[in-house]
């Protein structure tokens, strides 16, 4: 029997979670989603769970008893979790991160749909990559998805840099790109045409040498400057971007597609994108 739950059916309610460490109670996620499952009639609940280090295998299994529809994940455990799920979509295999787990019967399935929400994101930007260069801060799952899905739609060049130098030659041997130090990107200016922050970090108080950097770069030809990350009062990716006249772009659209693919995954209701950006704008302007 086919475990989704289904639109306007009101008998069974379906259980979703968000995997994550601590940091998972500081997300929005429940919130938006529960706004958007209310609003389209998908009768279920949405709720952090919390993983404590070396717990993943555990967290897993417990999802298995409880019987949940579908699961995010998010950092530290989106590359930890592949070995306990049952099957990858493709794209998740090649990208080597997972941040959605469908149940398929009585089997879990891995997506990453952090790439598809990118690409999205991009085309809803009017942003053709085709032939272009880009610059990846980040060597974490959403740098792994970002970096493929460059390589997909054939980006001419990628460059890809982050404080651990093994983590980028992982992504760069693994899925594509080229390896920059971020000491290297001092002592030149940089012909990108964009700029993509794939790290969790966007506000100085969060990463006050990576702001630092961020705003010492020598960039030309930069069309746009794209940050992931969404809700952060203080940014210094856009104060970079505006110091420089070069356009910003933060992680709304992206997250906002990331999440309508998701729920289509999960239940096979093609949620309306504005009813998505509107839940996810309403739960950050509730802080």
């Amino acid at each position: 029997m086919e475990s989704h739950p289904v639109s306007g059916n009101p008998e069974i309610e379906k259980k979703f979670y968000i995997l994550g460490d601590e940091r998972v109670f500081h997300t929005k996620a429940p919130e938006y989603f529960s706004a958007i499952m209310k609003k389209v009639g998908i009768n279920g609940t949405y709720e952090p769970f919390l993983v404590n280090p070396g717990e993943i295998e555990k967290a897993v299994r417990e999802i298995r008893i409880l019987n949940v529809a579908g699961a995010n994940v998010t950092i530290p455990y989106k590359e930890a979790v592949i070995p306990y799920l049952d099957e990858l979509s493709e794209g998740a295999t090649i990208i080597g991160s997972v941040n959605t787990i469908v149940r398929k019967g009585d089997k879990l399935k891995g997506y990453n749909t952090n790439a598809i929400g990118f690409m999205d994101a991009l085309k809803d930007a009017g942003f053709d990559i085709a032939g272009k260069s880009v610059l990846v801060f980040g060597t974490g799952g959403a740098a792994r998805a970002v970096v493929f899905i460059l390589n997909w739609v054939q980006a001419k060049t990628i460059l890809v840099t982050g404080r651990s130098q093994e983590k980028i030659n992982s992504i760069v041997n693994q899925i594509g790109g080229e390896a920059i130090s971020m000491n290297a990107l001092m002592d030149r200016t940089l012909s990108v045409n964009l700029v993509v922050n794939a790290t969790s970090v966007s506000s100085p108080d969060e990463g006050i040498e990576l702001a630092e950097l961020v705003n010492r770069l020598q960039l030309s030809n930069c069309e746009l400057v794209m940050d992931l990350n969404y809700g952060r009062p203080r940014n210094f990716w856009r104060d970079m971007a505006q110091s420089k006249g070069i356009r910003f772009m933060d992680g709304l659209s992206s997250l906002s597609n990331q999440a309508k693919r998701t729920l289509s995954l999960w239940t096979g209701v093609e949620v309306k994108p504005e009813i998505v950006v509107t839940a996810i704008q309403d739960s950050t302007t509730a802080l």
